[in-house]
Protein backbone atom coordinates (compact mmCIF):
# COMPACT_ATOMS: atom_id res chain seq x y z
CA UNK A 1 0.00 0.00 0.00
CA UNK A 2 1.55 3.40 -0.99
CA UNK A 3 2.75 5.51 2.04
CA UNK A 4 0.75 8.77 2.50
CA UNK A 5 2.88 11.39 2.47
CA UNK A 6 0.90 13.84 3.75
CA UNK A 7 0.91 12.20 7.15
CA UNK A 8 4.66 13.15 7.64
CA UNK A 9 5.54 16.59 9.70
CA UNK A 10 9.16 18.18 8.88
CA UNK A 11 10.27 18.94 12.48
CA UNK A 12 13.50 20.92 11.76
CA UNK A 13 16.17 20.73 9.24
CA UNK A 14 16.99 17.62 7.01
CA UNK A 15 14.73 15.75 9.11
CA UNK A 16 10.90 13.99 8.78
CA UNK A 17 9.48 12.33 11.61
CA UNK A 18 5.75 10.37 11.43
CA UNK A 19 3.50 12.76 13.40
CA UNK A 20 1.84 10.01 15.21
CA UNK A 21 4.96 8.07 17.60
CA UNK A 22 8.07 8.62 18.84
CA UNK A 23 9.31 10.66 16.61
CA UNK A 24 6.79 13.20 16.17
CA UNK A 25 8.29 15.34 18.92
CA UNK A 26 11.87 14.32 19.20
CA UNK A 27 13.19 17.52 17.19
CA UNK A 28 10.29 19.86 19.33
CA UNK A 29 14.01 21.11 20.89
CA UNK A 30 15.19 21.96 17.49
CA UNK A 31 14.67 25.81 17.46
CA UNK A 32 14.72 26.32 21.29
CA UNK A 33 14.38 24.75 24.71
CA UNK A 34 11.31 22.84 24.02
CA UNK A 35 13.02 19.44 25.16
CA UNK A 36 12.65 20.83 28.89
CA UNK A 37 9.57 18.98 31.32
CA UNK A 38 7.39 21.83 30.99
CA UNK A 39 7.41 21.16 27.40
CA UNK A 40 7.40 17.65 27.73
CA UNK A 41 4.64 17.82 29.74
CA UNK A 42 2.17 20.06 27.72
CA UNK A 43 2.85 17.76 24.84
CA UNK A 44 1.42 14.80 26.85
CA UNK A 45 4.89 13.37 28.33
CA UNK A 46 4.54 11.37 31.96
CA UNK A 47 0.55 10.36 31.20
CA UNK A 48 1.71 7.07 30.20
CA UNK A 49 3.66 6.92 33.90
CA UNK A 50 0.34 8.45 35.31
CA UNK A 51 -1.81 5.54 33.79
CA UNK A 52 0.16 2.69 34.83
CA UNK A 53 0.72 3.69 39.00
CA UNK A 54 -3.51 4.92 38.73
CA UNK A 55 -2.39 8.52 40.47
CA UNK A 56 -5.14 10.68 38.54
CA UNK A 57 -8.08 8.44 40.19
CA UNK A 58 -7.97 5.46 37.70
CA UNK A 59 -7.06 2.05 38.34
CA UNK A 60 -3.62 1.66 38.14
CA UNK A 61 -1.54 -1.61 36.00
CA UNK A 62 -0.29 -4.55 37.27
CA UNK A 63 2.99 -5.33 36.27
CA UNK A 64 1.84 -8.18 34.28
CA UNK A 65 -0.50 -5.87 32.12
CA UNK A 66 1.94 -3.30 31.25
CA UNK A 67 4.36 -6.44 30.13
CA UNK A 68 1.60 -7.68 28.15
CA UNK A 69 0.70 -4.51 26.18
CA UNK A 70 4.37 -3.92 25.00
CA UNK A 71 4.50 -7.90 23.82
CA UNK A 72 1.20 -6.80 21.61
CA UNK A 73 2.89 -3.84 20.58
CA UNK A 74 5.05 -5.98 18.55
CA UNK A 75 7.63 -4.04 19.51
CA UNK A 76 11.07 -5.52 19.00
CA UNK A 77 14.22 -3.81 19.88
CA UNK A 78 15.89 -0.98 18.36
CA UNK A 79 19.40 -1.12 18.94
CA UNK A 80 20.22 -4.02 16.22
CA UNK A 81 19.11 -7.41 17.18
CA UNK A 82 15.36 -6.54 16.91
CA UNK A 83 14.29 -9.30 19.84
CA UNK A 84 10.65 -8.91 21.17
CA UNK A 85 10.97 -6.47 23.84
CA UNK A 86 8.25 -7.51 26.37
CA UNK A 87 9.11 -11.00 25.90
CA UNK A 88 12.59 -9.62 27.03
CA UNK A 89 11.16 -7.69 29.52
CA UNK A 90 9.15 -11.31 30.79
CA UNK A 91 12.75 -12.93 31.45
CA UNK A 92 13.21 -10.22 34.39
CA UNK A 93 12.63 -12.88 37.77
CA UNK A 94 10.61 -10.36 39.16
CA UNK A 95 9.75 -11.92 42.19
CA UNK A 96 13.75 -12.78 43.49
CA UNK A 97 14.41 -10.73 46.41
CA UNK A 98 17.83 -9.36 45.06
CA UNK A 99 18.69 -5.89 43.14
CA UNK A 100 17.62 -5.88 39.63
CA UNK A 101 19.10 -3.57 37.43
CA UNK A 102 17.78 -1.88 34.18
CA UNK A 103 20.13 -0.67 31.71
CA UNK A 104 19.69 2.09 28.37
CA UNK A 105 22.18 1.08 25.30
CA UNK A 106 23.05 4.60 24.51
CA UNK A 107 26.07 3.77 23.40
CA UNK A 108 25.15 4.88 19.84
CA UNK A 109 29.12 3.95 17.56
CA UNK A 110 27.84 2.37 14.53
CA UNK A 111 28.70 4.64 11.50
CA UNK A 112 26.13 5.84 9.82
CA UNK A 113 23.89 5.87 12.64
CA UNK A 114 22.82 9.17 14.32
CA UNK A 115 19.10 8.59 15.88
CA UNK A 116 18.99 7.86 20.03
CA UNK A 117 21.73 10.75 19.97
CA UNK A 118 19.00 12.98 18.33
CA UNK A 119 16.71 11.44 20.60
CA UNK A 120 18.39 12.27 23.98
CA UNK A 121 19.37 15.27 22.79
CA UNK A 122 15.90 16.40 21.69
CA UNK A 123 13.34 15.01 24.24
CA UNK A 124 15.42 13.41 26.79
CA UNK A 125 12.20 12.48 28.77
CA UNK A 126 10.49 10.27 26.65
CA UNK A 127 13.44 8.27 27.33
CA UNK A 128 13.47 8.99 31.14
CA UNK A 129 9.58 7.85 31.09
CA UNK A 130 9.79 4.69 29.32
CA UNK A 131 12.73 3.74 31.68
CA UNK A 132 10.63 3.75 34.77
CA UNK A 133 7.54 2.17 33.24
CA UNK A 134 9.63 -0.47 31.80
CA UNK A 135 11.51 -0.25 35.55
CA UNK A 136 7.66 -0.46 37.48
CA UNK A 137 7.06 -3.35 34.54
CA UNK A 138 9.86 -5.61 36.18
CA UNK A 139 10.23 -4.39 39.70
CA UNK A 140 13.70 -3.10 39.28
CA UNK A 141 14.75 -0.01 41.37
CA UNK A 142 17.83 0.90 40.06
CA UNK A 143 18.65 2.23 36.13
CA UNK A 144 21.44 3.44 34.39
CA UNK A 145 21.97 5.40 31.17
CA UNK A 146 24.80 4.73 29.14
CA UNK A 147 25.61 7.34 26.73
CA UNK A 148 28.50 7.04 24.30
CA UNK A 149 31.53 8.98 24.75
CA UNK A 150 31.92 10.98 21.72
CA UNK A 151 28.41 13.01 22.48
CA UNK A 152 29.62 14.84 25.92
CA UNK A 153 26.58 17.38 25.34
CA UNK A 154 23.87 14.87 24.59
CA UNK A 155 25.59 13.47 28.30
CA UNK A 156 24.92 17.07 29.44
CA UNK A 157 21.43 17.39 28.12
CA UNK A 158 19.99 14.30 29.44
CA UNK A 159 21.88 14.90 32.92
CA UNK A 160 19.75 17.83 32.94
CA UNK A 161 16.67 16.54 32.42
CA UNK A 162 16.97 13.66 35.00
CA UNK A 163 17.12 16.53 37.41
CA UNK A 164 14.15 18.06 36.21
CA UNK A 165 12.43 14.48 36.67
CA UNK A 166 13.79 14.23 40.49
CA UNK A 167 12.64 18.05 41.07
CA UNK A 168 9.17 16.92 39.69
CA UNK A 169 8.66 14.03 41.83
CA UNK A 170 8.88 11.51 38.94
CA UNK A 171 12.29 10.14 39.57
CA UNK A 172 13.41 8.62 43.01
CA UNK A 173 11.27 7.28 45.95
CA UNK A 174 7.40 6.75 46.13
CA UNK A 175 7.19 8.41 42.32
CA UNK A 176 3.74 10.83 42.20
CA UNK A 177 3.10 9.56 45.51
CA UNK A 178 2.64 6.27 45.18
CA UNK A 179 4.26 3.48 46.54
CA UNK A 180 6.81 2.66 43.72
CA UNK A 181 10.79 3.97 43.71
CA UNK A 182 13.31 4.38 40.86
CA UNK A 183 16.73 6.12 40.73
CA UNK A 184 17.45 6.40 37.24
CA UNK A 185 21.60 7.75 36.81
CA UNK A 186 23.36 8.77 33.31
CA UNK A 187 27.02 7.01 33.24
CA UNK A 188 29.22 8.57 30.33
CA UNK A 189 31.25 5.87 28.24
CA UNK A 190 34.35 6.94 26.08
CA UNK A 191 33.60 6.16 22.98
CA UNK A 192 34.68 2.64 22.58
CA UNK A 193 32.54 0.82 19.70
CA UNK A 194 32.60 -2.60 21.80
CA UNK A 195 31.08 -1.01 24.34
CA UNK A 196 27.59 -1.37 22.48
CA UNK A 197 27.93 -5.03 22.86
CA UNK A 198 25.27 -5.45 25.79
CA UNK A 199 27.80 -7.28 27.97
CA UNK A 200 30.83 -5.03 27.30
CA UNK A 201 28.50 -2.08 28.18
CA UNK A 202 27.93 -3.98 31.78
CA UNK A 203 31.74 -4.03 32.43
CA UNK A 204 32.65 -0.44 31.52
CA UNK A 205 29.57 0.49 33.63
CA UNK A 206 31.27 -1.52 36.66
CA UNK A 207 34.86 0.12 36.00
CA UNK A 208 36.47 -2.31 34.08
CA UNK A 209 37.48 -2.48 30.74
CA UNK A 210 34.73 -2.82 28.21
CA UNK A 211 34.97 -6.29 27.38
CA UNK A 212 32.27 -8.81 26.35
CA UNK A 213 31.37 -11.33 28.74
CA UNK A 214 31.10 -15.20 27.41
CA UNK A 215 27.12 -15.76 27.50
CA UNK A 216 25.28 -17.76 29.23
CA UNK A 217 24.62 -16.61 31.55
CA UNK A 218 22.99 -13.94 30.07
CA UNK A 219 22.17 -10.33 31.72
CA UNK A 220 18.60 -11.44 32.77
CA UNK A 221 19.84 -13.43 35.29
CA UNK A 222 23.60 -12.61 35.56
CA UNK A 223 24.05 -9.14 34.65
CA UNK A 224 25.18 -5.71 36.29
CA UNK A 225 27.33 -6.60 39.32
CA UNK A 226 26.34 -10.13 38.80
CA UNK A 227 22.50 -9.11 39.09
CA UNK A 228 19.17 -9.80 37.01
CA UNK A 229 19.51 -6.95 33.94
CA UNK A 230 16.98 -5.89 31.45
CA UNK A 231 18.92 -3.94 28.94
CA UNK A 232 17.30 -1.92 26.06
CA UNK A 233 18.29 0.42 23.50
CA UNK A 234 17.39 4.58 23.14
CA UNK A 235 14.72 4.30 20.82
CA UNK A 236 13.15 1.17 22.44
CA UNK A 237 12.61 2.91 25.59
CA UNK A 238 11.14 5.79 23.54
CA UNK A 239 8.53 3.70 22.11
CA UNK A 240 6.95 2.81 25.26
CA UNK A 241 5.09 5.47 26.48
CA UNK A 242 2.94 6.25 23.57
CA UNK A 243 2.44 2.12 23.53
CA UNK A 244 1.04 2.70 26.93
CA UNK A 245 -1.25 5.92 26.37
CA UNK A 246 -2.71 4.77 23.52
CA UNK A 247 -2.55 0.56 23.70
CA UNK A 248 -0.33 -2.31 22.11
CA UNK A 249 -2.34 -2.74 18.89
CA UNK A 250 -2.45 0.98 17.87
CA UNK A 251 1.29 0.26 17.74
CA UNK A 252 1.25 -3.03 15.90
CA UNK A 253 -1.15 -1.61 13.56
CA UNK A 254 1.00 1.18 12.30
CA UNK A 255 3.70 -1.35 11.55
CA UNK A 256 3.22 -4.84 10.00
CA UNK A 257 2.68 -8.08 11.70
CA UNK A 258 6.03 -9.15 13.69
CA UNK A 259 7.59 -5.94 12.92
CA UNK A 260 4.74 -3.42 14.81
CA UNK A 261 5.02 0.39 14.75
CA UNK A 262 7.48 2.93 13.70
CA UNK A 263 11.38 3.21 13.10
CA UNK A 264 13.68 5.80 12.98
CA UNK A 265 16.40 5.70 9.82
CA UNK A 266 18.87 7.59 9.79
CA UNK A 267 19.68 8.47 5.44
CA UNK A 268 22.82 9.00 5.54
CA UNK A 269 25.44 9.06 2.39
CA UNK A 270 24.99 9.85 -0.98
CA UNK A 271 21.05 11.09 -0.63
CA UNK A 272 19.69 15.15 -0.79
CA UNK A 273 18.96 15.46 2.81
CA UNK A 274 20.44 13.13 5.55
CA UNK A 275 19.08 13.05 8.26
CA UNK A 276 16.38 10.82 10.62
CA UNK A 277 13.26 9.50 9.49
CA UNK A 278 10.54 7.83 10.98
CA UNK A 279 8.60 6.02 8.98
CA UNK A 280 5.94 2.81 9.68
CA UNK A 281 7.48 -0.41 9.71
CA UNK A 282 6.98 -2.18 6.43
CA UNK A 283 7.37 1.46 4.47
CA UNK A 284 9.36 0.67 0.82
CA UNK A 285 12.68 1.42 1.07
CA UNK A 286 12.01 3.52 -2.08
CA UNK A 287 9.59 5.76 -0.33
CA UNK A 288 12.79 6.59 2.29
CA UNK A 289 14.46 7.32 -0.23
CA UNK A 290 12.40 9.95 -1.67
CA UNK A 291 11.57 11.49 1.86
CA UNK A 292 15.30 12.00 1.97
CA UNK A 293 15.32 13.80 -1.08
CA UNK A 294 16.34 11.00 -3.68
CA UNK A 295 19.84 10.17 -4.77
CA UNK A 296 22.49 13.56 -4.47
CA UNK A 297 23.19 15.26 -7.45
CA UNK A 298 20.45 13.00 -9.81
CA UNK A 299 23.01 10.17 -10.01
CA UNK A 300 22.03 6.50 -10.17
CA UNK A 301 21.89 4.56 -6.82
CA UNK A 302 24.47 1.73 -6.82
CA UNK A 303 23.99 -0.03 -3.35
CA UNK A 304 22.52 0.70 -0.06
CA UNK A 305 23.95 -0.91 3.26
CA UNK A 306 20.62 -0.83 5.14
CA UNK A 307 21.14 -1.33 8.49
CA UNK A 308 24.09 0.23 9.46
CA UNK A 309 27.91 -0.74 8.45
CA UNK A 310 27.70 -3.98 10.15
CA UNK A 311 25.14 -5.30 7.91
CA UNK A 312 25.89 -7.35 3.69
CA UNK A 313 25.55 -4.26 1.08
CA UNK A 314 22.89 -4.94 -1.17
CA UNK A 315 22.71 -4.18 -4.77
CA UNK A 316 19.97 -1.00 -5.63
CA UNK A 317 17.95 -3.64 -7.83
CA UNK A 318 17.80 -5.44 -4.88
CA UNK A 319 17.34 -2.63 -2.37
CA UNK A 320 14.35 -0.88 -4.39
CA UNK A 321 12.02 -4.15 -4.07
CA UNK A 322 12.94 -4.56 -0.23
CA UNK A 323 10.24 -2.80 2.81
CA UNK A 324 11.99 -1.65 5.64
CA UNK A 325 11.24 -4.62 8.28
CA UNK A 326 13.34 -6.79 9.81
CA UNK A 327 11.93 -9.79 7.80
CA UNK A 328 11.95 -8.28 4.81
CA UNK A 329 15.45 -6.76 4.78
CA UNK A 330 16.61 -10.18 6.25
CA UNK A 331 15.24 -12.19 3.53
CA UNK A 332 16.93 -10.01 0.56
CA UNK A 333 20.26 -11.10 2.65
CA UNK A 334 20.92 -7.74 5.01
CA UNK A 335 20.10 -6.93 8.18
CA UNK A 336 17.90 -4.08 9.47
CA UNK A 337 20.27 -3.15 12.33
CA UNK A 338 21.07 -0.34 13.96
CA UNK A 339 18.64 1.55 11.47
CA UNK A 340 21.52 3.52 9.68
CA UNK A 341 20.64 3.91 5.89
CA UNK A 342 24.02 4.05 4.29
CA UNK A 343 23.04 5.02 0.57
CA UNK A 344 26.19 4.40 -2.53
CA UNK A 345 25.22 5.99 -5.66
CA UNK A 346 27.18 5.56 -9.41
CA UNK A 347 30.59 7.05 -8.37
CA UNK A 348 31.70 4.74 -5.14
CA UNK A 349 34.36 2.30 -5.57
CA UNK A 350 33.02 -0.63 -3.21
CA UNK A 351 36.79 -1.51 -2.58
CA UNK A 352 37.40 1.60 -1.61
CA UNK A 353 34.09 1.87 0.21
CA UNK A 354 35.65 -1.66 1.90
CA UNK A 355 38.47 -0.53 2.80
CA UNK A 356 37.43 2.30 4.99
CA UNK A 357 35.06 0.02 6.98
CA UNK A 358 37.52 -2.55 7.74
CA UNK A 359 39.94 -0.43 8.84
CA UNK A 360 37.03 0.60 11.47
CA UNK A 361 36.75 -2.78 13.20
CA UNK A 362 40.23 -3.58 12.83
CA UNK A 363 40.68 -0.38 14.76
CA UNK A 364 37.48 -0.58 17.29
CA UNK A 365 38.28 -4.56 18.31
CA UNK A 366 38.83 -4.61 21.57
CA UNK A 367 41.90 -7.86 21.32
CA UNK A 368 39.66 -10.40 23.20
CA UNK A 369 39.29 -12.89 20.72
CA UNK A 370 42.11 -14.90 18.87
CA UNK A 371 39.69 -14.52 15.23
CA UNK A 372 38.65 -11.09 15.55
CA UNK A 373 42.17 -9.30 16.80
CA UNK A 374 44.20 -10.55 13.71
CA UNK A 375 41.46 -11.40 11.69
CA UNK A 376 40.03 -8.06 11.00
CA UNK A 377 43.54 -6.75 10.50
CA UNK A 378 44.10 -9.28 8.29
CA UNK A 379 41.07 -7.98 6.18
CA UNK A 380 41.75 -4.57 6.68
CA UNK A 381 45.31 -5.04 4.99
CA UNK A 382 44.39 -7.28 2.16
CA UNK A 383 41.49 -5.29 0.85
CA UNK A 384 44.14 -2.03 1.41
CA UNK A 385 46.34 -3.77 -0.72
CA UNK A 386 43.73 -4.22 -3.33
CA UNK A 387 42.92 -0.68 -3.50
CA UNK A 388 46.13 0.29 -3.72
CA UNK A 389 47.27 -1.77 -6.64
CA UNK A 390 48.97 -4.58 -4.70
CA UNK A 391 46.27 -7.13 -5.17
CA UNK A 392 47.20 -10.92 -6.10
CA UNK A 393 44.80 -13.34 -7.95
CA UNK A 394 44.56 -15.05 -5.20
CA UNK A 395 43.68 -12.18 -2.51
CA UNK A 396 40.00 -12.59 -3.08
CA UNK A 397 39.90 -16.15 -2.35
CA UNK A 398 41.78 -15.36 0.60
CA UNK A 399 39.48 -12.57 2.37
CA UNK A 400 36.53 -15.02 1.63
CA UNK A 401 38.32 -17.46 3.82
CA UNK A 402 39.60 -14.96 6.65
CA UNK A 403 35.63 -13.55 6.90
CA UNK A 404 34.27 -17.51 6.70
CA UNK A 405 37.22 -17.86 10.05
CA UNK A 406 36.21 -14.79 12.00
CA UNK A 407 32.38 -15.39 11.37
CA UNK A 408 30.60 -17.12 14.61
CA UNK A 409 33.81 -17.91 16.10
CA UNK A 410 33.69 -14.69 18.93
CA UNK A 411 32.67 -13.91 22.03
CA UNK A 412 30.66 -11.17 20.67
CA UNK A 413 29.47 -9.87 17.36
CA UNK A 414 32.07 -7.47 16.25
CA UNK A 415 33.71 -10.42 14.32
CA UNK A 416 30.76 -11.16 12.67
CA UNK A 417 30.46 -7.23 11.86
CA UNK A 418 33.40 -6.93 10.32
CA UNK A 419 33.56 -10.42 8.36
CA UNK A 420 29.49 -9.61 6.88
CA UNK A 421 30.79 -6.44 4.92
CA UNK A 422 33.46 -8.08 3.02
CA UNK A 423 31.03 -11.63 2.56
CA UNK A 424 28.48 -9.05 1.08
CA UNK A 425 30.79 -7.20 -0.86
CA UNK A 426 32.57 -10.01 -2.24
CA UNK A 427 28.83 -11.61 -3.64
CA UNK A 428 27.27 -8.59 -5.06
CA UNK A 429 30.34 -6.28 -5.78
CA UNK A 430 33.15 -9.48 -6.89
CA UNK A 431 33.42 -7.62 -10.68
CA UNK A 432 35.03 -4.79 -9.05
CA UNK A 433 37.55 -6.63 -6.56
CA UNK A 434 38.77 -9.08 -9.99
CA UNK A 435 39.31 -5.54 -11.63
CA UNK A 436 41.39 -3.66 -8.90
CA UNK A 437 43.73 -7.08 -9.38
CA UNK A 438 43.62 -7.58 -12.99
CA UNK A 439 44.09 -3.61 -13.73
CA UNK A 440 45.45 -1.86 -10.08
CA UNK A 441 42.55 0.74 -10.84
CA UNK A 442 39.33 1.36 -9.43
CA UNK A 443 36.64 0.96 -12.30
CA UNK A 444 35.06 4.41 -10.88
CA UNK A 445 36.26 7.71 -10.75
CA UNK A 446 38.65 8.20 -7.75
CA UNK A 447 36.75 10.18 -4.64
CA UNK A 448 37.65 11.61 -1.83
Amino acid sequence: MALDLSRFQSQGVETCFHDRHIGAQIYAGLNGSNWRLADYQARGGYKALRKILGVDGGEAMTTDQVVAEVKNSGLRGRGGAGFPTGLKWSFMPRALPVQKYLVCNSDEGEPGTCKDRDILMFNPHIVIEGMIIAAYAMGITVGYNYIHGEIFEVYERFEAALEEARAAGLLGNNILGSNFSFQLHAHHGFGAYICGEETALLESVEGKKGQPRFKPPFPASFGLYGRPTTINNTETFAAVPWIIRNGGQAYLECGKPNNGGTKIFSMVGDVEQPGNYEVPMGTPFATLLELAGGVKGGKKLKAVIPGGSSSPVLPAAVMMECTMDYDSISKAGSMLGSGAVIVMDETRCMVKSLERLSYFYAHESCGQCTPCREGTGWLHRLVQRLEHGQGRADDLALLDNVAENIMGRTICALGDAAAMPVRGMLKHFRDEFVHHVEHKTCTVAPYV
